[in-house]
C-alpha cells in the first residue's frame, strides 16, 4: 500500500509541476517576445541604416528573381539563373566598398579562372582519352594548391582573400565538369553562369551606390574622430578626479557628476580590426563626398595605431583613479599643478585634432596647446629637480610619480598624433584657415615693427615707440598719405 500511495504522489507531483508550466507558458512566451522586440527595436535604433541595407538586400534579390520568374528570361539563362540569386546573396555586404570588393573579386576570378578551365581542358585533351583525366587532376592540384598558398600573404589575405577563393572553386569546377561534357555545352554554361554572376553584381553595386549608400571610408573617418575625442574627454576630467576637487558644480557635489567618461576610452582599445576593415574597403570605393578617388585612407590607420597606443597609457593610469593610496601632500602639491597642465593641454590638443580631421582643415590650431603640454613637461622636471625627496617615502611617492611618468609618455603620444594628422592634411589637402591675429599679437607685430627708446620727461617717464609702416603697410604705396608721428606711451 505504502508503495502505491508514494507512486500515486510522485505521479500527482509530476501532473501538478506540467500543469504549473503549462499555466506559465503563455506568459514566458509573451515575455520572450516582448525581450526580442525590444532586442530588434534597439538594434534598429542604435543604426538605422540596418533596417535601410535589408531593405536594400530585398530589393535585390527580387529584381534578380525575374530570371526565374520572368519566362524570356529564364528561356535565355536557364538554370544558371539562379548564380544570380546566389551571387546576390554572397556579395551584398553593408558598406559601398564591401560590395564593390567582392563584386570585383568574384567577377575577375571568374572570368579568369573560366578562361583557364577551358585551357586546361583543351590541353588535357590533346594527351589523349586515357591521359585526359591525369592531366586535368595535375593542373587542378597545381593551381589549386598555389592559390591557396598565395592566401597565407598578408596584402592578398586582406584585399583579395575572396576572389583567390572563388577562383580555386571556378577553375575546379570547369575543369573537372568539362570532362563529362562536350566544349562547346561547356562554352554555353560558363557563359550564362558568368552573365548571371555579372548582373547580380552589376544590381549589387547599382543599388549599393545609388539607393542610400553607406561609405566605408566615412565610417572609417568619423571612427577616428570618435576616438580621439574619447581620449581627449578622459584627459579633461583626469586632474580633478585623480586630484579629488572638492568643488561643486551648480550646487551639487563633482563625486555626482556623470563619470562615464572615465570608461569611453575602453573602447578605442578593441578598435584595430574594424579600422584596418574600413580601410580596405574605402579603398575600393570612388571618390564621394569630400573624400577623393585616391584619398589617403592607409594614413588612417597610422593615427588609429597611434590612438590605440595613447588609450593603452591612459588604461594604465585609469588605475590610480580612486586608489586608497596615500602620497604625501608635500611631494604631490608639487607636481599637481604640471600634471593638470599636462592633461588638460593634451585634452585641448586632441580636441583641435579632432576637430581638424572631422572638418578636414588645417590642424595647426593644435600645436600650441602641443607646445603648451611640452612645457609642462618641463615645468614638472624642474619640479622633481626642487623637490626634497630624501625626507620622503620613497614607496609612498611611487605611485604618483608613476602617473606623473605616464602623463609624460601620453604628451608624447599626443604629439606623435599631432605630426600624423599633419601628416595627414597635407596628403589628403586639407583646406587651410586663415589665422586670425589677435589685439595682443598686432600689437607684437607693431613693436617688432618700430624702435622703443626711452624718454624723461620731467617727473614723468615716457617710452615713445617709432613704427615703421614703409615695408607693408598700404599707404607705402601713396607717397602723398600722412605719416604717423610717433606714439608716447606712459610707463
Amino acid at each position: 500500500m505504502e508503495n502505491i500511495e508514494s507512486a500515486t504522489q510522485k505521479k500527482a507531483g509530476i501532473f501538478a509541476s506540467a500543469w504549473s508550466w503549462l499555466k506559465a507558458l503563455p506568459s514566458s512566451f509573451k515575455s520572450k517576445v516582448a525581450n526580442v522586440a525590444k532586442s530588434i527595436k534597439k538594434l534598429g535604433q542604435d543604426d538605422p541604416r540596418r533596417i535601410i541595407h535589408s531593405v536594400k538586400v530585398g530589393l535585390a534579390l527580387t529584381f534578380v528573381s525575374l530570371f526565374y520568374y520572368a519566362r524570356p528570361l529564364y528561356d535565355g539563362f536557364g538554370v544558371s539563373g539562379m548564380w544570380a540569386v546566389l551571387t546576390v546573396v554572397v556579395i551584398f555586404e553593408f558598406t559601398v566598398g564591401g560590395t564593390l570588393s567582392k563584386s570585383i573579386n568574384r567577377g575577375f576570378a571568374t572570368l579568369f579562372a573560366g578562361a583557364l578551365g577551358f585551357g586546361a581542358q583543351h590541353l588535357a585533351i590533346l594527351s589523349g582519352k586515357n591521359g585526359e583525366p591525369i592531366v586535368l587532376g595535375i593542373l587542378v592540384f597545381l593551381l589549386a594548391a598555389a592559390s591557396t598558398f598565395t592566401r597565407f600573404f598578408p596584402r592578398i589575405k586582406a584585399r583579395y582573400d575572396y576572389g583567390v577563393l572563388i577562383f580555386i572553386l571556378t577553375f575546379s569546377l570547369v575543369a573537372v565538369s568539362g570532362y563529362r561534357v562536350g566544349v562547346d555545352e561547356l562554352l554555353v554554361l560558363a557563359h550564362q553562369r558568368l552573365s548571371t554572376i555579372l548582373i547580380g553584381g552589376a544590381s549589387c553595386i547599382i543599388i549599393s551606390i545609388f539607393v542610400c549608400p553607406v561609405w566605408a571610408g566615412q565610417d572609417l573617418h568619423k571612427l577616428v574622430v570618435s576616438n580621439i575625442e574619447k581620449l581627449a574627454s578622459y584627459l579633461e576630467g583626469f586632474g580633478g578626479e585623480y586630484f579629488q576637487e572638492t568643488k561643486t558644480e551648480e550646487g551639487g557635489d563633482v563625486s555626482k557628476k556623470d563619470k562615464s567618461f572615465l570608461q569611453k576610452y575602453k573602447s578605442v582599445l578593441n578598435s584595430k580590426t574594424t579600422e584596418e576593415n574600413l580601410a580596405n574597403f574605402a579603398r575600393w570605393e570612388p571618390g564621394h563626398g569630400k573624400f577623393r578617388l585616391r584619398h589617403p585612407w592607409q594614413q588612417y590607420l597610422k593615427i588609429g595605431a597611434l590612438v590605440r597606443q595613447c588609450a593603452y597609457q591612459i588604461e594604465a593610469l585609469n588605475g590610480y583613479i580612486d586608489s586608497n593610496l596615500q602620497v604625501p601632500q608635500e611631494f604631490q602639491s608639487k607636481i599637481q599643478e604640471s600634471c593638470k597642465n599636462m592633461s588638460s593641454e593634451s585634452s585641448k590638443a586632441l580636441k583641435a585634432l579632432a576637430s581638424a580631421i572631422k572638418t578636414m582643415t588645417d590642424p595647426s590650431p593644435a600645436n600650441p596647446h602641443v607646445e603648451s603640454s611640452k612645457n609642462a613637461v618641463k615645468d614638472l622636471k624642474i619640479a622633481l629637480k626642487a623637490a626634497s625627496v630624501n625626507d620622503l617615502d620613497l614607496q609612498a611617492i611611487i605611485p604618483a610619480a608613476t602617473v606623473a611618468l605616464t602623463l609624460t609618455e601620453i604628451v608624447k603620444c599626443v604629439e606623435k598624433i599631432s605630426d600624423s594628422v599633419t601628416e595627414l592634411s597635407n596628403l589628403a589637402h586639407f583646406k587651410k584657415v586663415e589665422a586670425t591675429v589677435s589685439p595682443e599679437g598686432k600689437a607684437s607685430q607693431l613693436l617688432h615693427r618700430g624702435t622703443v627708446n626711452p624718454v624723461l620727461d620731467g617727473d614723468s617717464n615716457h617710452v615713445v615707440i617709432t613704427i615703421n609702416e614703409e615695408a607693408d603697410s598700404p599707404e607705402n604705396e601713396n607717397p602723398k598719405a600722412p605719416k604717423h608721428p610717433a606714439q608716447r606711451v606712459p610707463v
